[in-house]
């Protein structure tokens, strides 16, 4: 079975009737309407620069203005995501400690190791889920291929010379370069990174010939030469890359993968609290000039809350173990 792309998981939300339609309406005690009385932190378990930071600090300067206090953006990078989740999981459940991340950390993580120091189903509360970013496949300008049949060609040619990155083991980028391996028939060695800001620098400084990556890191470096893209790792193109073809395009659908976006709090919010939260990011995906910063971002915004999140998560874990063992993803 394939991944879940976002708009399928959307679709799947609404079908389960897990969707609110009327957020403006949940309520909770008066108290909900104290908080928050200083100022929040947002984790996001990336270095600065990547796709997961550009969109905390969008979120974030938005959800202060809708909240009244200022939402601080706190880069956790390492382990997969792994280190800025569990901060996260075990902070005090008051509201003040938010996470958004990708499915690397809630499904794709859990999927190749059972033991994690966080748990991603029963350890979070949703706040929401408010997007997907589209991935996709990266070169050194002195990769001689100019698309992705002459790119496989060559490297079917010189099967030592090329290596592919990813912003980390288990993360979404190392899906999609599995995924591309085992459509072409490649064994390209995967080079994992802690992030995608330490993976954009040495593809740009020539110490890895290829990367997958979002379009979102992608886009600035590709405007400046310093990068190409052979093509986006999905079934349709990117808004923030028209003229860049797809994997299916190209002769390879099974390579789609992106990576969905949410917002997560600590497992055991007050419920007013957690009201308030959703009430506010629901707003803030509802406002035009956030919605039209995050796609000019390169992201693909889109507020869906979630009022199952451990059967959402349960459930897409099991999917992506499936696609890991017949992609031979595995963790160091």
């Amino acid at each position: 079975m394939q991944h879940m792309s976002f708009n399928a998981l959307r679709r799947t939300l609404i079908a389960g009737g897990v969707l609110f339609c009327g957020l403006a309406a949940v309520g909770g005690p008066a108290h909900a309407a104290d908080f928050p009385e200083r100022p929040m932190t947002l984790v996001a378990p990336f270095p600065a620069g990547g796709a997961a930071d550009v969109l905390a600090r969008i979120l974030g300067k938005a959800l202060g203005d809708q909240l009244g206090q200022p939402v601080v953006v706190e880069n956790k990078p390492g382990a997969g995501t792994a280190i800025g989740a569990a901060a996260v999981a075990s902070a005090k459940p008051d509201g003040y400690t938010l996470l958004v991340s990708s499915n690397s950390t809630f499904t794709l993580n859990p999927a190749l190791q059972p033991k994690l120091s966080y748990d991603p189903a029963k350890g979070f509360d949703a706040v929401g889920l408010v997007g997907s970013v589209a991935l996709a496949m990266l070169v050194n300008p002195s990769v001689t291929a100019t698309d992705v049949h002459q790119f496989v060609a060559t490297a079917k040619a010189n099967p030592d010379k090329y290596v592919y990155g990813s912003f980390g083991n288990g993360t979404s980028s190392n899906f999609a370069g599995a995924m591309f391996n085992t459509a072409t028939g490649l064994k390209m060695t995967h080079v994992p990174y802690k992030g995608s800001g330490p993976l954009m620098t040495d593809l740009i400084g020539g110490q890895i010939p290829v990367s997958f990556d979002t379009v979102v890191a992608a886009s600035q470096q590709l405007k400046s030469g310093k990068i190409r893209v052979l093509a986006v790792a999905m079934n349709k193109r990117s808004a923030l890359l028209p003229n860049v073809p797809t994997m299916a395009e190209a002769g390879y659908p099974t390579v789609d993968m992106n990576a969905w976006l949410a917002v997560v709090a600590p497992k055991g919010v007050p419920a007013p609290v957690k009201a308030r939260l959703e009430k506010a990011l629901a707003t803030v995906m509802a406002n035009p000039e956030t919605l039209d910063k995050l796609k000019a971002a390169g992201f693909e915004p889109g507020y869906t809350a979630v009022t199952d999140w451990a059967g959402m998560v349960t459930a897409e874990i099991a999917r992506m173990k499936a696609l890991a063992e017949r992609s031979q993803i595995k963790t160091d």
